[in-house]
Protein backbone atom coordinates (compact mmCIF):
# COMPACT_ATOMS: atom_id res chain seq x y z
CA UNK A 1 0.00 0.00 0.00
CA UNK A 2 3.18 2.60 -0.29
CA UNK A 3 2.92 5.37 -2.32
CA UNK A 4 -0.82 4.73 -2.79
CA UNK A 5 -3.65 7.05 -1.47
CA UNK A 6 -6.89 4.84 -1.42
CA UNK A 7 -9.83 5.43 0.55
CA UNK A 8 -11.99 2.17 1.89
CA UNK A 9 -14.97 1.89 4.07
CA UNK A 10 -15.07 -1.35 6.11
CA UNK A 11 -18.40 -2.72 6.84
CA UNK A 12 -19.86 -2.82 10.26
CA UNK A 13 -18.61 -3.60 13.10
CA UNK A 14 -20.37 -4.56 16.42
CA UNK A 15 -18.99 -4.00 19.57
CA UNK A 16 -21.72 -3.70 22.42
CA UNK A 17 -24.57 -3.22 20.81
CA UNK A 18 -22.96 -0.64 18.93
CA UNK A 19 -22.44 -0.31 15.29
CA UNK A 20 -19.52 1.41 14.61
CA UNK A 21 -18.34 2.29 10.61
CA UNK A 22 -14.78 2.75 10.58
CA UNK A 23 -13.16 4.51 7.54
CA UNK A 24 -9.57 4.61 6.68
CA UNK A 25 -7.96 7.62 4.80
CA UNK A 26 -3.71 7.44 3.71
CA UNK A 27 -2.19 10.21 2.45
CA UNK A 28 0.37 9.99 0.06
CA UNK A 29 3.23 10.59 2.29
CA UNK A 30 2.23 7.09 3.64
CA UNK A 31 1.26 9.28 7.16
CA UNK A 32 -2.57 8.27 8.23
CA UNK A 33 -4.48 11.61 9.25
CA UNK A 34 -7.46 11.54 11.68
CA UNK A 35 -9.99 12.41 9.44
CA UNK A 36 -13.11 10.70 9.56
CA UNK A 37 -11.88 8.35 12.60
CA UNK A 38 -13.95 6.44 15.52
CA UNK A 39 -13.25 6.37 18.78
CA UNK A 40 -13.50 2.24 19.70
CA UNK A 41 -12.85 0.89 22.69
CA UNK A 42 -9.01 -0.71 23.06
CA UNK A 43 -9.69 -4.69 22.56
CA UNK A 44 -10.97 -3.64 18.72
CA UNK A 45 -8.77 -1.09 17.90
CA UNK A 46 -6.12 -3.71 18.48
CA UNK A 47 -7.70 -5.65 16.40
CA UNK A 48 -8.42 -3.57 13.71
CA UNK A 49 -5.47 -1.99 13.84
CA UNK A 50 -3.37 -5.34 12.98
CA UNK A 51 -6.00 -6.31 10.19
CA UNK A 52 -5.07 -2.76 8.69
CA UNK A 53 -1.09 -3.08 9.37
CA UNK A 54 -1.90 -6.85 7.23
CA UNK A 55 -3.82 -5.30 4.58
CA UNK A 56 -6.93 -6.77 4.40
CA UNK A 57 -9.83 -7.23 6.12
CA UNK A 58 -10.68 -10.19 8.18
CA UNK A 59 -13.00 -12.66 6.58
CA UNK A 60 -12.80 -16.62 6.26
CA UNK A 61 -14.14 -18.97 3.66
CA UNK A 62 -16.64 -22.00 4.01
CA UNK A 63 -13.45 -23.99 4.18
CA UNK A 64 -11.63 -21.93 6.51
CA UNK A 65 -14.42 -22.75 8.80
CA UNK A 66 -14.78 -26.16 8.53
CA UNK A 67 -11.04 -26.32 9.37
CA UNK A 68 -11.09 -24.04 12.25
CA UNK A 69 -14.38 -25.91 13.66
CA UNK A 70 -13.17 -29.01 13.37
CA UNK A 71 -14.13 -32.82 13.89
CA UNK A 72 -16.33 -32.99 16.57
CA UNK A 73 -20.13 -34.43 18.15
CA UNK A 74 -21.51 -32.73 15.28
CA UNK A 75 -19.51 -34.94 12.49
CA UNK A 76 -20.30 -37.73 14.85
CA UNK A 77 -23.96 -37.60 14.52
CA UNK A 78 -24.13 -36.71 10.64
CA UNK A 79 -22.11 -39.54 10.17
CA UNK A 80 -24.37 -41.56 12.37
CA UNK A 81 -27.77 -40.49 10.30
CA UNK A 82 -25.84 -40.60 6.77
CA UNK A 83 -24.83 -44.21 7.65
CA UNK A 84 -27.83 -45.61 8.40
CA UNK A 85 -28.95 -44.51 4.59
CA UNK A 86 -25.73 -46.44 3.57
CA UNK A 87 -26.69 -49.18 5.97
CA UNK A 88 -30.13 -49.21 4.14
CA UNK A 89 -28.42 -49.65 0.64
CA UNK A 90 -26.19 -52.02 1.64
CA UNK A 91 -29.55 -54.50 2.90
CA UNK A 92 -31.18 -53.51 -0.27
CA UNK A 93 -28.43 -54.82 -2.36
CA UNK A 94 -27.81 -57.93 -0.25
CA UNK A 95 -31.37 -59.17 -0.75
CA UNK A 96 -31.04 -59.75 -3.91
CA UNK A 97 -28.78 -62.34 -3.85
CA UNK A 98 -30.39 -63.80 -0.97
CA UNK A 99 -34.01 -63.66 -2.02
CA UNK A 100 -32.83 -64.66 -5.64
CA UNK A 101 -32.70 -68.71 -5.29
CA UNK A 102 -36.28 -68.92 -3.28
CA UNK A 103 -38.20 -66.82 -5.88
CA UNK A 104 -36.65 -68.73 -8.85
CA UNK A 105 -38.02 -72.38 -6.82
CA UNK A 106 -41.27 -70.45 -5.73
CA UNK A 107 -42.41 -69.02 -9.27
CA UNK A 108 -40.44 -71.60 -11.29
CA UNK A 109 -37.87 -68.79 -12.97
CA UNK A 110 -35.36 -69.49 -15.40
CA UNK A 111 -32.31 -68.20 -14.69
CA UNK A 112 -32.41 -64.95 -16.88
CA UNK A 113 -35.76 -64.02 -15.41
CA UNK A 114 -33.83 -64.16 -11.77
CA UNK A 115 -30.89 -62.19 -12.98
CA UNK A 116 -33.72 -59.12 -14.74
CA UNK A 117 -34.97 -59.02 -11.19
CA UNK A 118 -31.60 -57.76 -10.03
CA UNK A 119 -30.72 -56.28 -13.18
CA UNK A 120 -34.24 -54.10 -13.04
CA UNK A 121 -33.02 -52.91 -9.77
CA UNK A 122 -29.70 -51.32 -11.07
CA UNK A 123 -31.14 -50.20 -14.02
CA UNK A 124 -33.78 -48.06 -11.85
CA UNK A 125 -30.31 -46.25 -9.94
CA UNK A 126 -28.62 -45.99 -13.45
CA UNK A 127 -31.78 -43.78 -14.75
CA UNK A 128 -32.03 -41.85 -11.65
CA UNK A 129 -28.42 -40.92 -9.80
CA UNK A 130 -27.53 -38.68 -12.38
CA UNK A 131 -31.14 -36.77 -11.64
CA UNK A 132 -30.73 -37.34 -7.73
CA UNK A 133 -27.29 -35.38 -8.44
CA UNK A 134 -28.77 -32.63 -10.64
CA UNK A 135 -31.13 -32.09 -7.83
CA UNK A 136 -28.37 -32.09 -4.88
CA UNK A 137 -26.41 -29.68 -6.67
CA UNK A 138 -29.59 -27.48 -7.41
CA UNK A 139 -31.89 -27.58 -4.48
CA UNK A 140 -29.83 -29.19 -1.82
CA UNK A 141 -28.46 -32.32 -0.37
CA UNK A 142 -30.56 -32.51 2.09
CA UNK A 143 -33.89 -32.13 0.13
CA UNK A 144 -32.60 -35.07 -2.45
CA UNK A 145 -31.39 -37.47 0.23
CA UNK A 146 -34.63 -37.49 2.28
CA UNK A 147 -36.73 -37.70 -0.70
CA UNK A 148 -34.65 -40.23 -2.04
CA UNK A 149 -34.94 -42.33 1.23
CA UNK A 150 -38.74 -41.96 1.33
CA UNK A 151 -39.18 -43.03 -1.98
CA UNK A 152 -37.07 -46.68 -1.14
CA UNK A 153 -39.12 -46.62 1.87
CA UNK A 154 -42.05 -46.63 0.53
CA UNK A 155 -41.91 -48.74 -2.92
CA UNK A 156 -39.79 -51.20 -0.45
CA UNK A 157 -42.77 -51.64 1.37
CA UNK A 158 -44.84 -52.04 -1.13
CA UNK A 159 -42.56 -54.89 -3.13
CA UNK A 160 -43.35 -56.83 -0.21
CA UNK A 161 -46.85 -57.76 -1.16
CA UNK A 162 -45.67 -58.63 -4.89
CA UNK A 163 -48.11 -61.23 -5.92
CA UNK A 164 -46.34 -62.05 -9.00
CA UNK A 165 -43.05 -61.48 -11.40
CA UNK A 166 -44.54 -59.02 -13.04
CA UNK A 167 -45.17 -56.60 -10.08
CA UNK A 168 -41.84 -57.90 -8.18
CA UNK A 169 -39.74 -56.29 -11.54
CA UNK A 170 -41.77 -53.05 -11.47
CA UNK A 171 -41.35 -52.64 -7.38
CA UNK A 172 -37.77 -53.85 -7.12
CA UNK A 173 -37.09 -50.92 -10.17
CA UNK A 174 -38.56 -48.50 -8.67
CA UNK A 175 -36.70 -48.87 -5.12
CA UNK A 176 -33.94 -49.00 -6.96
CA UNK A 177 -34.77 -46.12 -8.92
CA UNK A 178 -34.78 -44.39 -4.66
CA UNK A 179 -31.24 -45.83 -4.10
CA UNK A 180 -29.85 -44.26 -7.31
CA UNK A 181 -29.97 -41.00 -4.64
CA UNK A 182 -28.01 -43.09 -1.58
CA UNK A 183 -24.93 -41.98 -2.56
CA UNK A 184 -25.81 -38.26 -2.06
CA UNK A 185 -24.96 -38.85 1.68
CA UNK A 186 -21.44 -38.48 1.12
CA UNK A 187 -21.79 -35.64 -0.90
CA UNK A 188 -23.55 -33.98 2.20
CA UNK A 189 -21.24 -35.50 4.66
CA UNK A 190 -17.86 -34.84 2.67
CA UNK A 191 -18.45 -30.94 2.41
CA UNK A 192 -18.17 -30.99 6.69
CA UNK A 193 -15.59 -32.67 7.06
CA UNK A 194 -11.90 -31.05 7.68
CA UNK A 195 -8.88 -32.55 5.08
CA UNK A 196 -6.90 -33.90 7.51
CA UNK A 197 -9.72 -36.71 8.90
CA UNK A 198 -11.84 -36.44 5.65
CA UNK A 199 -10.26 -39.73 3.72
CA UNK A 200 -10.69 -41.70 7.04
CA UNK A 201 -14.00 -40.25 8.01
CA UNK A 202 -15.47 -41.47 4.84
CA UNK A 203 -13.83 -44.83 4.51
CA UNK A 204 -15.55 -45.63 8.14
CA UNK A 205 -18.59 -44.10 6.65
CA UNK A 206 -18.28 -47.75 5.06
CA UNK A 207 -18.35 -49.71 8.31
CA UNK A 208 -22.03 -48.72 8.17
CA UNK A 209 -22.57 -50.83 4.43
CA UNK A 210 -20.45 -53.05 6.27
CA UNK A 211 -22.77 -53.74 9.35
CA UNK A 212 -26.26 -53.51 6.53
CA UNK A 213 -24.63 -56.53 4.41
CA UNK A 214 -24.00 -58.75 7.77
CA UNK A 215 -27.14 -58.03 8.98
CA UNK A 216 -28.90 -58.97 5.99
CA UNK A 217 -27.46 -61.97 6.07
CA UNK A 218 -28.66 -62.54 9.89
CA UNK A 219 -31.76 -61.64 9.42
CA UNK A 220 -32.13 -63.57 6.41
CA UNK A 221 -31.22 -66.79 8.47
CA UNK A 222 -33.83 -65.83 10.84
CA UNK A 223 -36.46 -65.37 8.81
CA UNK A 224 -35.84 -67.29 5.42
CA UNK A 225 -36.61 -70.59 6.93
CA UNK A 226 -40.23 -69.57 8.10
CA UNK A 227 -41.54 -66.67 6.87
CA UNK A 228 -40.49 -66.58 3.21
CA UNK A 229 -38.72 -63.52 1.09
CA UNK A 230 -41.55 -61.15 1.75
CA UNK A 231 -41.39 -60.59 5.22
CA UNK A 232 -37.44 -60.54 4.53
CA UNK A 233 -38.24 -57.37 2.27
CA UNK A 234 -40.41 -55.90 4.63
CA UNK A 235 -37.97 -56.22 7.19
CA UNK A 236 -34.98 -55.00 5.27
CA UNK A 237 -36.50 -51.33 4.99
CA UNK A 238 -36.06 -51.26 8.75
CA UNK A 239 -32.57 -48.16 8.64
CA UNK A 240 -35.01 -46.45 6.23
CA UNK A 241 -37.71 -46.28 8.86
CA UNK A 242 -35.41 -44.65 11.58
CA UNK A 243 -33.54 -42.46 8.87
CA UNK A 244 -37.51 -41.13 7.78
CA UNK A 245 -37.97 -40.28 11.82
CA UNK A 246 -34.71 -38.88 12.13
CA UNK A 247 -34.35 -36.71 8.90
CA UNK A 248 -35.54 -33.33 10.56
CA UNK A 249 -32.70 -33.01 12.02
CA UNK A 250 -30.49 -33.19 8.86
CA UNK A 251 -28.62 -30.34 8.21
CA UNK A 252 -27.84 -28.27 4.95
CA UNK A 253 -24.77 -27.92 3.58
CA UNK A 254 -22.83 -24.79 4.23
CA UNK A 255 -20.68 -25.02 1.14
CA UNK A 256 -24.32 -25.39 -1.00
CA UNK A 257 -26.27 -22.63 0.71
CA UNK A 258 -22.82 -20.24 -0.17
CA UNK A 259 -22.23 -21.29 -3.53
CA UNK A 260 -26.32 -20.00 -4.31
CA UNK A 261 -25.64 -16.94 -2.46
CA UNK A 262 -27.36 -17.60 1.19
CA UNK A 263 -24.46 -16.51 2.83
CA UNK A 264 -26.62 -15.57 6.42
CA UNK A 265 -27.99 -19.22 6.40
CA UNK A 266 -24.27 -21.00 6.10
CA UNK A 267 -23.10 -18.75 8.63
CA UNK A 268 -26.12 -20.03 11.28
CA UNK A 269 -24.96 -23.71 10.35
CA UNK A 270 -21.54 -23.34 10.67
CA UNK A 271 -21.93 -21.32 13.88
CA UNK A 272 -24.55 -24.72 14.99
CA UNK A 273 -21.80 -27.03 13.83
CA UNK A 274 -19.18 -25.10 16.23
CA UNK A 275 -21.66 -25.23 19.16
CA UNK A 276 -22.11 -28.66 19.14
CA UNK A 277 -18.26 -29.46 18.84
CA UNK A 278 -17.53 -26.87 21.47
CA UNK A 279 -15.25 -24.72 18.82
CA UNK A 280 -15.01 -21.19 17.89
CA UNK A 281 -15.60 -19.49 14.56
CA UNK A 282 -12.84 -17.45 12.41
CA UNK A 283 -13.14 -13.95 13.25
CA UNK A 284 -14.57 -11.42 10.51
CA UNK A 285 -17.08 -12.09 8.12
CA UNK A 286 -18.06 -15.33 5.65
CA UNK A 287 -16.71 -14.65 1.91
CA UNK A 288 -18.52 -16.44 -0.90
CA UNK A 289 -18.15 -17.83 -4.83
CA UNK A 290 -21.31 -18.04 -6.17
CA UNK A 291 -22.49 -19.60 -9.16
CA UNK A 292 -25.53 -19.64 -11.15
CA UNK A 293 -25.43 -22.61 -13.20
CA UNK A 294 -25.04 -25.57 -11.00
CA UNK A 295 -25.45 -29.25 -11.31
CA UNK A 296 -24.37 -29.55 -15.09
CA UNK A 297 -23.06 -32.48 -16.70
CA UNK A 298 -21.18 -30.30 -19.06
CA UNK A 299 -18.86 -29.08 -16.59
CA UNK A 300 -17.81 -32.40 -16.11
CA UNK A 301 -16.06 -32.17 -19.39
CA UNK A 302 -14.04 -28.40 -19.28
CA UNK A 303 -10.63 -29.19 -20.16
CA UNK A 304 -9.65 -29.41 -16.69
CA UNK A 305 -11.72 -32.21 -15.64
CA UNK A 306 -12.61 -34.11 -18.81
CA UNK A 307 -9.92 -36.47 -18.38
CA UNK A 308 -11.09 -37.41 -14.59
CA UNK A 309 -14.19 -37.68 -15.57
CA UNK A 310 -14.01 -40.43 -17.65
CA UNK A 311 -11.46 -42.43 -16.13
CA UNK A 312 -13.68 -41.90 -12.68
CA UNK A 313 -16.54 -43.49 -14.51
CA UNK A 314 -14.64 -46.55 -15.86
CA UNK A 315 -13.79 -47.07 -12.14
CA UNK A 316 -17.08 -46.78 -10.57
CA UNK A 317 -18.50 -49.16 -13.17
CA UNK A 318 -15.36 -51.47 -12.59
CA UNK A 319 -15.99 -51.64 -9.19
CA UNK A 320 -19.66 -52.21 -9.23
CA UNK A 321 -19.12 -54.73 -11.88
CA UNK A 322 -16.81 -56.85 -9.99
CA UNK A 323 -18.33 -56.07 -6.62
CA UNK A 324 -21.94 -56.90 -6.91
CA UNK A 325 -20.76 -60.07 -9.32
CA UNK A 326 -18.74 -61.33 -6.58
CA UNK A 327 -21.68 -61.49 -4.13
CA UNK A 328 -23.98 -62.83 -7.19
CA UNK A 329 -21.50 -65.57 -7.21
CA UNK A 330 -21.13 -66.47 -4.02
CA UNK A 331 -24.81 -67.63 -3.17
CA UNK A 332 -24.61 -69.05 -7.21
CA UNK A 333 -21.34 -71.39 -6.32
CA UNK A 334 -22.18 -71.89 -2.86
CA UNK A 335 -25.33 -73.73 -4.01
CA UNK A 336 -23.52 -75.30 -6.75
CA UNK A 337 -21.60 -77.52 -3.91
CA UNK A 338 -17.84 -76.13 -5.61
CA UNK A 339 -16.56 -74.08 -8.18
CA UNK A 340 -17.30 -76.93 -11.01
CA UNK A 341 -18.03 -80.06 -11.57
CA UNK A 342 -15.00 -82.03 -13.48
CA UNK A 343 -15.51 -85.01 -15.70
CA UNK A 344 -13.24 -88.00 -16.44
CA UNK A 345 -12.66 -85.57 -20.03
CA UNK A 346 -10.00 -83.34 -18.90
CA UNK A 347 -10.46 -81.28 -22.12
CA UNK A 348 -13.54 -80.14 -21.39
CA UNK A 349 -14.53 -77.10 -19.17
CA UNK A 350 -16.04 -77.69 -16.08
CA UNK A 351 -19.82 -76.67 -15.95
CA UNK A 352 -21.77 -75.76 -12.86
CA UNK A 353 -24.89 -77.43 -11.51
CA UNK A 354 -27.61 -74.45 -11.18
CA UNK A 355 -30.69 -76.98 -10.38
CA UNK A 356 -33.45 -75.20 -8.12
CA UNK A 357 -32.04 -75.42 -4.75
CA UNK A 358 -33.24 -73.06 -1.63
CA UNK A 359 -30.18 -71.76 0.29
CA UNK A 360 -29.19 -73.90 3.48
CA UNK A 361 -28.00 -73.29 6.83
CA UNK A 362 -24.90 -73.97 5.37
CA UNK A 363 -25.24 -71.88 2.66
CA UNK A 364 -25.92 -68.62 5.02
CA UNK A 365 -22.81 -69.11 7.13
CA UNK A 366 -20.66 -69.58 4.76
CA UNK A 367 -22.00 -65.95 2.90
CA UNK A 368 -22.04 -64.97 6.21
CA UNK A 369 -18.14 -65.51 6.55
CA UNK A 370 -18.08 -63.73 2.69
CA UNK A 371 -19.29 -60.66 3.70
CA UNK A 372 -17.37 -60.33 7.36
CA UNK A 373 -14.57 -59.47 4.47
CA UNK A 374 -16.06 -55.99 4.51
CA UNK A 375 -14.64 -55.00 7.82
CA UNK A 376 -11.18 -55.90 6.74
CA UNK A 377 -11.42 -54.08 3.59
CA UNK A 378 -12.23 -51.29 5.29
CA UNK A 379 -9.33 -51.10 7.11
CA UNK A 380 -7.12 -51.95 4.52
CA UNK A 381 -8.38 -48.97 2.96
CA UNK A 382 -8.38 -46.86 6.11
CA UNK A 383 -4.13 -47.92 6.15
CA UNK A 384 -3.70 -47.27 2.41
CA UNK A 385 -5.64 -44.43 1.52
CA UNK A 386 -3.34 -41.49 3.52
CA UNK A 387 -0.02 -43.22 3.40
CA UNK A 388 -0.05 -44.38 -0.63
CA UNK A 389 -2.55 -41.81 -1.77
CA UNK A 390 -5.73 -42.40 -3.53
CA UNK A 391 -4.99 -43.40 -6.83
CA UNK A 392 -2.34 -45.92 -6.10
CA UNK A 393 -4.88 -46.94 -3.26
CA UNK A 394 -7.23 -48.44 -6.33
CA UNK A 395 -5.16 -49.55 -8.63
CA UNK A 396 -3.47 -51.94 -5.75
CA UNK A 397 -7.20 -52.83 -4.81
CA UNK A 398 -8.11 -53.53 -8.13
CA UNK A 399 -4.76 -55.86 -8.96
CA UNK A 400 -5.13 -57.58 -5.36
CA UNK A 401 -8.62 -58.99 -6.70
CA UNK A 402 -7.55 -59.72 -10.00
CA UNK A 403 -4.63 -62.41 -8.05
CA UNK A 404 -8.04 -63.62 -6.16
CA UNK A 405 -9.57 -64.57 -9.20
CA UNK A 406 -7.26 -66.71 -10.25
CA UNK A 407 -7.40 -69.69 -7.78
CA UNK A 408 -10.88 -70.33 -8.48
CA UNK A 409 -9.66 -71.75 -12.11
CA UNK A 410 -9.22 -74.46 -10.81
CA UNK A 411 -11.53 -76.99 -9.10
CA UNK A 412 -10.68 -76.10 -5.29
CA UNK A 413 -12.24 -77.12 -1.67
CA UNK A 414 -15.32 -75.14 -0.20
CA UNK A 415 -13.09 -73.82 2.09
CA UNK A 416 -10.62 -72.66 -0.23
CA UNK A 417 -13.21 -71.11 -2.47
CA UNK A 418 -14.50 -69.31 0.42
CA UNK A 419 -11.08 -67.88 1.85
CA UNK A 420 -10.07 -66.82 -1.94
CA UNK A 421 -13.82 -65.02 -2.19
CA UNK A 422 -13.30 -63.77 1.14
CA UNK A 423 -9.92 -61.96 0.17
CA UNK A 424 -11.37 -61.03 -3.28
CA UNK A 425 -14.26 -59.08 -1.33
CA UNK A 426 -12.37 -57.46 1.15
CA UNK A 427 -10.30 -56.24 -2.15
CA UNK A 428 -12.67 -54.77 -4.26
CA UNK A 429 -14.75 -53.17 -1.26
CA UNK A 430 -11.21 -51.41 0.52
CA UNK A 431 -10.64 -50.06 -3.56
CA UNK A 432 -14.65 -49.06 -4.33
CA UNK A 433 -14.48 -46.90 -0.21
CA UNK A 434 -10.94 -45.08 -1.91
CA UNK A 435 -13.08 -44.19 -5.23
CA UNK A 436 -15.89 -43.12 -3.10
CA UNK A 437 -13.29 -40.58 -1.24
CA UNK A 438 -11.99 -39.55 -4.30
CA UNK A 439 -14.84 -38.32 -5.98
CA UNK A 440 -15.87 -35.76 -4.11
CA UNK A 441 -12.18 -34.41 -3.35
CA UNK A 442 -11.88 -34.33 -7.14
CA UNK A 443 -15.17 -32.31 -8.03
CA UNK A 444 -15.71 -28.56 -6.98
CA UNK A 445 -19.45 -27.78 -4.58
CA UNK A 446 -20.72 -26.55 -7.78
CA UNK A 447 -20.97 -30.21 -9.56
CA UNK A 448 -19.71 -32.09 -6.56
CA UNK A 449 -23.21 -34.12 -6.75
CA UNK A 450 -23.49 -34.68 -10.54
CA UNK A 451 -19.92 -35.71 -10.70
CA UNK A 452 -21.24 -38.41 -7.64
CA UNK A 453 -24.40 -38.96 -9.35
CA UNK A 454 -23.17 -39.58 -12.59
CA UNK A 455 -20.32 -42.06 -11.30
CA UNK A 456 -23.01 -43.80 -9.79
CA UNK A 457 -24.78 -43.61 -12.48
CA UNK A 458 -21.60 -45.94 -14.30
CA UNK A 459 -21.66 -47.95 -11.53
CA UNK A 460 -24.95 -49.16 -11.79
CA UNK A 461 -24.72 -50.06 -15.73
CA UNK A 462 -21.78 -52.17 -14.53
CA UNK A 463 -24.16 -53.23 -12.26
CA UNK A 464 -27.00 -54.33 -14.11
CA UNK A 465 -24.64 -56.01 -16.69
CA UNK A 466 -23.16 -58.39 -13.93
CA UNK A 467 -26.03 -60.35 -13.32
CA UNK A 468 -25.97 -61.82 -17.33
CA UNK A 469 -22.64 -63.38 -16.00
CA UNK A 470 -22.65 -64.52 -12.67
CA UNK A 471 -26.06 -65.70 -13.03
CA UNK A 472 -26.44 -66.58 -16.81
CA UNK A 473 -23.25 -66.85 -18.19
CA UNK A 474 -21.27 -68.90 -15.51
CA UNK A 475 -24.11 -71.29 -16.20
CA UNK A 476 -22.36 -72.64 -19.38
CA UNK A 477 -18.75 -71.25 -18.36
CA UNK A 478 -16.89 -71.20 -15.58
CA UNK A 479 -13.58 -70.01 -17.08
CA UNK A 480 -15.53 -67.30 -19.41
CA UNK A 481 -17.28 -65.95 -16.16
CA UNK A 482 -14.08 -66.06 -14.48
CA UNK A 483 -12.05 -64.04 -16.87
CA UNK A 484 -14.81 -61.58 -17.78
CA UNK A 485 -14.08 -60.83 -13.96
CA UNK A 486 -10.56 -60.73 -14.36
CA UNK A 487 -10.13 -58.89 -17.45
CA UNK A 488 -12.02 -56.03 -15.99
CA UNK A 489 -10.19 -55.44 -12.78
CA UNK A 490 -7.05 -55.42 -14.76
CA UNK A 491 -8.12 -52.72 -16.97
CA UNK A 492 -9.49 -50.84 -13.39
CA UNK A 493 -5.92 -51.32 -12.14
CA UNK A 494 -4.82 -49.22 -15.21
CA UNK A 495 -7.43 -46.77 -15.16
CA UNK A 496 -6.60 -46.01 -11.49
CA UNK A 497 -2.73 -45.45 -12.28
CA UNK A 498 -3.86 -42.48 -15.12
CA UNK A 499 -5.74 -40.48 -12.76
CA UNK A 500 -3.96 -37.20 -13.51
CA UNK A 501 -4.55 -35.61 -10.25
CA UNK A 502 -4.07 -36.99 -6.28
CA UNK A 503 -6.32 -35.61 -4.12
CA UNK A 504 -4.78 -36.43 -0.74
CA UNK A 505 -4.33 -33.29 1.80
CA UNK A 506 -6.17 -31.20 -0.97
CA UNK A 507 -9.03 -28.71 -0.18
CA UNK A 508 -12.21 -28.88 -1.32
CA UNK A 509 -12.80 -26.83 -4.36
CA UNK A 510 -15.77 -24.56 -4.52
CA UNK A 511 -16.77 -23.91 -8.17
CA UNK A 512 -15.43 -23.78 -11.77
CA UNK A 513 -13.18 -21.25 -12.73
CA UNK A 514 -14.75 -20.11 -15.39
CA UNK A 515 -18.25 -19.15 -14.08
CA UNK A 516 -17.20 -18.02 -10.75
CA UNK A 517 -17.88 -14.63 -9.08
CA UNK A 518 -16.76 -14.28 -5.95
CA UNK A 519 -18.64 -11.90 -3.20
CA UNK A 520 -18.15 -9.31 -0.78
CA UNK A 521 -14.06 -9.37 -1.33
CA UNK A 522 -12.55 -6.19 -0.27
CA UNK A 523 -8.99 -5.71 -0.25
CA UNK A 524 -7.05 -2.58 -0.22
CA UNK A 525 -5.65 -1.50 -3.71
CA UNK A 526 -2.46 -2.93 -4.47
CA UNK A 527 -2.41 -6.07 -1.68
CA UNK A 528 -1.43 -9.22 -2.53
CA UNK A 529 -4.41 -11.48 -2.81
CA UNK A 530 -2.54 -14.29 -0.52
CA UNK A 531 -6.22 -14.97 1.17
CA UNK A 532 -7.85 -16.10 -1.84
CA UNK A 533 -9.06 -19.20 -0.94
CA UNK A 534 -7.96 -22.65 -3.19
CA UNK A 535 -11.71 -22.69 -3.69
CA UNK A 536 -11.91 -19.76 -6.29
CA UNK A 537 -10.60 -22.00 -8.88
CA UNK A 538 -9.89 -25.91 -9.62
Amino acid sequence: MSGLTRSSQVPYKRWKDTDIRVHEEQSGNNEPSNEGVCTIPKQADLEDSKTRSSGMSETFTVEEAVEAIGFGMFQWKLSMLTGVAWMADAMEMMLLSIAAPQLRCEWRLSSWKVAFITTLVFIGMMLSSSLWGNISDKYGRKVCLILCMVWTLYYGLLSAFAPVYGWILVLRGLVGFGLGGAPQSVTLYTEFLPVKTRGISIILLGVFWAVGAVFEVLLAMMIMPTLGWKWLLAFSTFPLVIFAASCCWLPESARFDVLRGREDKALNTLKQVAASNGSSMPTGRLISNTQTDRGSIRDLFIPEYRKTTLLIWFIWLCSAFSYYGLVLLTTELFQAGSPCSVTDNSSMEPQCNLECKYLTFRDYEDLLWTTFAEFPGILISVWMIDRIGRRKSMALCFLAFSLCILPLYVCTQRTLLTVFIFIARACITAGWQVAYVYTPEVFPTATRAIGIGTSSGMARVGALVTPFIAQVLLKTSVYLTLSVYLICCLLGTVASWALPMETTGRSLEESTKNTTEQKHMERPHGSETAETSSNTSP
